[in-house]
């Protein structure tokens, strides 16, 4: 194990070898202990909104002059609470993944194997400003079986702390380790630092945040990482996109909720329909306050809008925010996806099912949809119950992950008395 030599090591040595005794413990835990857990969570979670919600208030008051979109993943409303408890109740009702066989086969020797698929063990989850993914978190590390120690940002520290206190009541009910689910037990930065060193005690780290966040985890960490760069999604609307829709898309992958991820930040138009259909797309969300940054082709229908430079297309605002380039045809979008796009989602809006799947081969993003908003880039939206983070990279989980890309496996090999020879 790398040493670990500031101040905050004897903190994370403990919490971390708290959560590897945990963590043997959850892997052989019946799943029906483990939904209980989660059930008894989320009727804690409702039992204690209105202190949910102050804990919430002394963050907001403790954090002036946010803006908008900062304030708005940081804000705890009464339907985000229930919200919640409902997805910890929609985790419990998942099938276990842990000791799903994920294939198996026999050799010409009568040797089978099992491919089987076993907790991760200890994770370290590093996030900002969402309180939510306390819960999220928590919840789905538990039903996969791994411990988690979760080190949120100083801005929703009230926050974090009155969701984990739920947790941990449902941890005690259902008769599993307090550890199980574990806050940073500081908010001292070095604890990160700590946490990204703790080879041998931490088997896997998740940041969730923004782009100066992951930059620092994947440059310091000597743990492996399960990391999502930034979320530049585009919504490209085709020459065969039915306008109506269009808008109605455009609208929501935008403005719904400006600080997700899978928020887009560009609209790529076809220059076929530009003239007649840019207007309107411009129109509906600048009646709801958005702002634009577009390249000259879209000034030239538009003059109104600002211009955009290179820096705009490789922004990702998470603010009422929008980009606009006009593209030739599908090739035209794929190329500016690709010098411009972070891999996470992109959408297409059109009636041509050959040019949706043109641009659905040709983009290497994780994520790709065909009429849908970008915003469903949600492990909830993909049944995953939630998620724990958008995975960016090429390894192990891409997209929305859940519970199945939170377990590893191992191999089971029955024989019949076989011996090489």
């Amino acid at each position: 194990m790398n040493a670990i030599t500031d101040q905050t090591a004897p903190l994370l040595e403990t919490a971390a070898r708290a959560a590897r005794a945990a963590a043997a413990e959850l892997a052989r835990a019946p799943a029906a202990a483990k939904d209980a857990a989660l059930r008894h969570a989320a009727a804690a979670i409702r039992a204690a909104q209105h202190g949910i919600q102050a804990a919430n208030a002394a963050d907001l008051a403790a954090a002036p002059g946010l803006s908008p979109a900062f304030r708005d993943r940081l804000t705890l409303t009464p339907g985000r609470i229930e919200a919640m408890a409902l997805g910890l109740e929609e985790v419990a009702a998942l099938p276990d993944p842990v000791g799903r066989v994920l294939t198996e086969w026999t050799r010409p020797n009568g040797l089978r194997f099992q491919r089987v698929a076993q907790p991760l063990g200890v994770i370290g989850m590093i996030f900002e400003s969402r309180p939510n993914v306390t819960a999220d978190a928590g919840a789905l590390c538990l039903k996969a079986g791994s411990a988690v120690l979760l080190r949120g940002g100083s801005e929703s520290t009230h926050s974090a702390r009155a969701i984990a206190a739920c947790l941990r009541s449902g941890l005690l009910a259902a008769g599993l380790p307090e550890a199980s689910i574990q806050l940073a037990p500081t908010q001292d930065r070095a604890f990160v630092g700590a946490m990204l060193r703790a080879s041998g005690l931490i088997d896997l780290i998740i940041p969730r945040g923004g782009k100066g966040l992951v930059t620092r985890v994947m440059e310091e960490a000597r743990v492996p990482v399960l990391a999502h760069a930034e979320g530049l999604c585009h919504t490209y609307v085709h020459a065969a996109a039915k306008p109506e829709m269009a808008r109605a898309i455009l609208l929501d992958a935008k403005l719904r909720r400006t600080g997700v991820c899978g928020s887009t930040e560009t609209l790529l138009i076809d220059a076929e329909v530009a003239p007649g259909l840019l207007p309107l797309l411009v129109g509906d969300l600048a009646a709801r306050g958005c702002r634009f940054h577009a390249d000259a082709r879209a000034r030239a229908i538009c003059p109104e809008l600002d211009a955009a430079t290179e820096a705009d297309f490789a922004t990702e605002w998470l603010d009422a925010v929008l980009n606009i380039a006009v593209v030739d045809g599908v090739q035209g979008a794929l190329a500016h996806i690709r010098r411009f796009g972070s891999e996470h989602t992109e959408a297409i809006i059109t009636e041509d099912a050959a040019a949706a799947e043109v641009f659905l081969a040709g983009i290497d993003s994780a994520v790709g949809l065909w009429n849908a908003s970008t915003q469903f880039c949600d492990g909830g939206e993909f049944g995953f119950g939630a998620e724990i983070g958008i995975a960016t990279g090429r390894l192990h989980a891409r997209g929305p992950v859940g519970l199945e890309q939170l377990c590893t496996f191992r191999y089971r090999v029955t024989g019949t008395g076989q011996v090489r020879g």
